[in-house]
């Protein structure tokens, strides 16, 4: 055959391409077709008038089929021809005889092509025979000329042969399916598992999902002549992949926060729109603040409030119990008690919400149009942490038993997040107590100096850490400045804090030298950190800078374990940082620590800080100091408050949650006047006695409190004859006045004076019994050489004696 293979190929599909012959009872060929030409390259001259067995190949079994030719041709059967080329071509044939003669119409076709046609027609059978498969074919007009669709298939739409897709669904629906088809038609590219959402007008409020493929028929010719559909119900598909979606993304969003409203945000904006319109989760007030749920069984006030809401629609609606607003209170029933044992309450229609609500008549707990409810408890180690419920409103479809197993699945996980985040605010929230409780009062004022501290925790209070300030008035009006790091953070650091701390005010207490207070706070930590167990011993440690202030000379004196020196803004506008030198952080252990004293004039201000203010990503400490020191400079104008320099920076940091703690202790230092302090010094002679005495009750008539003279007379008396019995001299002496009298008396010795109580036949030992007895309180310090003993008294003469 000579024609073109596209050629061949379209003759060959179609009746065009079956071959014909008309031969007589001898098998004499009498006509011949041009398909028959075209099949074997033979012409009707060359043919006719021979025998048809001559067209048989030349095969190994020519004689056999040739004798068979002889014989009476075979109805029905497969041979090959010959073709006038040479190659052979297999053939299936058909003899049809004919009424009234001898004569037998015979029709060929090449042996593959009548396969495919029986194979095709077989595929189509088969495919119109399928009840769980949809097929539908349609002309290029789109009209059904062929489908095995019936109204009982799938329960929904069935357009009829003739119809259109229109009149069977939804207009917008059918735009859409025959959009799609129509693009099939024009590019010959098939659509392949289309899902396509449809409605049907003869089943309001029904919609299904189908999943549908589409291929272009064409004719012999390649020309297209429709479109075949084959589709399959996929609502339940669709559903499952919808809800298995829904189990993953409550897996992934749900339980991602330790903060308890959080969560149960989350959590309706899982459902809403993944399960239903509308949902909302209610808590009792308990478990906001991280307790345990009450144990209830029946109506009443419960107690609880509205957590979170979520619409799919857009906004919550504004005539619904809105977050934060607490739920009224419950009558008692069969489904409340129900959802109190941890039962499920479903309704599935709208006569079921209103037999189940009926008894509560409360506009604010139904929305409109809701016909389908679902409320699940929050469950976890036996304890209702809540309730979470889902409303059906815009989509039609009630809730099935699916959804709501799948809703009691996800309000179990969920449950087990809310009290995570529950039972972590409990422990935060005691945490952060504990941590607040060590630290010291936010601001105070002292005669030695104003302060203002100020923390934020790292995390933005979801960790908590062992930072530290603190602000410790010291006899003789003066005032002690701490400020520590110690490593880490939970409540092991928080705790090692609170010992440091209470340590670092024992050892205030002894009025110990800045440098020596740091060695006796080493020893502690060697202590904790040998205490600790063998694995942890390596992260107990801390930073510590302590420094002393004294009104009446302006010297401040300094010691550093480890720590950042303080920033001094100065009243004429000058910023430093003293060259403090740093010793080893607490822990390290054998090395000294030194000191250093700075001169502050009066209105001087001090920052104390730990390294969260200033650390950034970067981790150049350098850097951040510098900006610190530049923001500070700023803020501290000679009128600014504390309060409002503090606050300022803290904002000037940003929100976002820091990840270390910031610390920053703000200082402003006091001067006393030169005419509240009196000096004296005397020999070491017992003459000098009175010479004290007159002294002190002069000085105390200048300023006034001669109510106080007879109480001081005594006390100089007192530690002028000790200084001067047990010490030797120079004796000096002191009184301030301040919000209390201070009397110092200074000699060479450093043995430390002890109270004790005489007996009724000693001769002496009631001197400091006495000073005890007249004064609010008494002490010794200790200085390069020698010890000074103070004691305080009111400015007020007591309403009664202690004598």
């Amino acid at each position: 055959m000579d024609a073109s293979s596209h050629h061949a190929r379209g003759e060959a599909s179609s009746l065009g391409g079956v071959a014909t012959a008309l031969i007589d009872s001898d098998n004499i060929v009498l006509r011949w077709s041009q398909a028959a030409a075209e099949l074997l390259g033979r012409t009707a001259a060359e043919v006719c008038g021979r025998p048809v067995g001559q067209l048989l190949a030349d095969t190994p079994d020519q004689a056999h089929r040739a004798k068979h030719c002889r014989a009476e041709t075979p109805t029905a059967g497969q041979v090959m021809l010959q073709h006038s080329s040479g190659r052979t071509v297999e053939v299936s044939f058909h003899a049809l005889p004919l009424e009234d003669c001898s004569e037998r119409l015979l029709l060929a076709a090449p042996t593959r092509h009548v396969i495919d046609w029986e194979q095709g027609a077989a595929f189509l059978r088969a495919l119109l025979a399928q009840d769980r498969m949809g097929v539908a074919i349609h002309d290029t007009d789109l009209t059904v000329v062929r489908t095995n669709l019936h109204p009982d298939m799938f329960g929904g739409p069935t357009p009829a042969v003739g119809g259109r897709l229109h009149e069977v669904l939804h207009a917008e629906d059918a735009e859409v399916a025959e959009a799609a088809l129509r693009r099939v038609l024009e590019t010959g590219v098939p659509e392949l598992n289309r899902e396509q959402r449809v409605r049907s007008p003869q089943v309001p409020g029904r919609h299904w999902v189908v999943s549908l493929s589409a291929f272009r028929l064409e004719d012999a010719m390649g020309h297209p002549t429709g479109v075949a559909v084959v589709f399959t119900d996929a609502t339940e598909r669709r559903r499952a992949r919808r809800r298995l979606d829904l189990r993953q993304e409550a897996a992934t969003r749900i339980g991602r926060s330790l903060d308890v409203m959080r969560t149960a945000q989350d959590l309706v904006d899982v459902l809403a729109p993944g399960l239903g319109d509308l949902a909302n989760v209610d808590l009792p007030e308990a478990v906001y603040e991280g307790d345990e749920p009450p144990k209830v069984l029946g109506g009443g006030q419960l107690h609880m409030r509205r957590a979170a809401v979520a619409s799919a629609a857009g906004p919550w609606p504004a005539y619904l119990l809105q977050p934060g607003e607490p739920l009224p209170k419950w009558p008692d029933s069969p489904g409340l008690r129900r959802w109190q044992r941890g039962e499920l309450v479903f309704a599935p229609d709208r006569a079921s919400v209103v037999a189940t609500l009926g008894s509560w008549h409360y506009p604010l707990a139904v929305p409109e149009h809701g016909h389908s409810v679902v409320s699940a408890p929050l469950l976890a180690r036996n304890l209702v942490l809540g309730e979470v419920t889902i409303w059906r409103t815009e989509q039609v479809e009630p809730f099935e038993q699916e959804d709501v197993d799948l809703l009691a699945e996800i309000a179990s996980r969920a449950a087990l997040s809310v009290d995570n985040a529950r039972r972590y605010t409990r422990e935060h929230r005691a945490a952060v107590a504990l941590q607040q409780r060590l630290l010291p009062r936010a601001a105070l004022d002292t005669p030695a100096a104003e302060t203002v501290g100020f923390y934020r925790p790292a995390g933005g209070g979801a960790e908590i850490s062992g930072d530290w300030y603190d602000v410790i008035p010291l006899p003789s009006l003066r005032v002690a400045f701490v400020v520590g790091d110690v490593l880490g953070h939970g409540l092991a650091a928080t705790a090692t804090m609170g010992r440091l701390r209470t340590a670092v005010h024992t050892l205030a207490e002894l009025e110990l030298d800045p440098a020596e207070l740091l060695t006796h706070l080493d020893d502690l930590v060697q202590q904790l950190a040998g205490e600790a167990p063998r694995g942890q011993r390596d992260t107990i440690g801390a930073t510590c800078l302590y420094a002393v202030y004294d009104p009446v000379t302006g010297h401040c004196t300094l010691a550093s374990a480890g720590h950042l020196p303080p920033l001094v803004f100065r009243p004429d506008g000058t910023t430093e940082a003293p060259d403090v030198s740093p010793g080893p952080p607490l822990g390290v252990g054998g090395m000294p620590f030194e000191t250093t004293t700075v001169d502050l004039a009066p209105d001087t201000v001090l920052a104390f800080y730990t390294d969260g203010l200033i650390a950034r990503d970067d981790h150049d400490l350098d850097a951040g100091t510098r900006r610190l020191t530049d923001t500070l400079a700023a803020l501290c104008r000679p009128d600014g408050g504390l309060h409002d320099i503090g606050r300022a920076l803290m904002a000037d940091l940003g929100d976002a949650p820091p990840r270390d703690d910031m610390t920053l202790l703000l200082a402003r230092t006091h001067a006393l006047p030169a005419e509240h302090t009196a000096s004296w010094e005397f020999p070491a002679d017992p003459a000098v006695v009175a010479d004290a005495r007159k002294a002190a009750a002069h000085q105390l008539a200048d300023w006034g409190l001669d109510e106080l003279a007879f109480t001081t007379e005594l006390v100089v008396s007192e530690l002028v004859t000790n200084a001067i019995r047990y010490a030797g001299g120079p004796v000096g002496l002191r009184l301030i006045r301040e919000n209390v009298l201070v009397c110092e008396v200074t000699d060479p010795s450093n043995t430390q004076p002890r109270l004790r109580r005489a007996r009724t036949t000693d001769e002496g030992g009631r001197g400091l019994f006495l000073i005890a007895q007249l004064t609010t309180r008494w002490g010794s310090r200790y200085g390069q050489s020698g010890k000074t003993i103070w004691t305080e008294q009111p400015l007020t003469t007591p309403t009664h004696s202690k004598l």
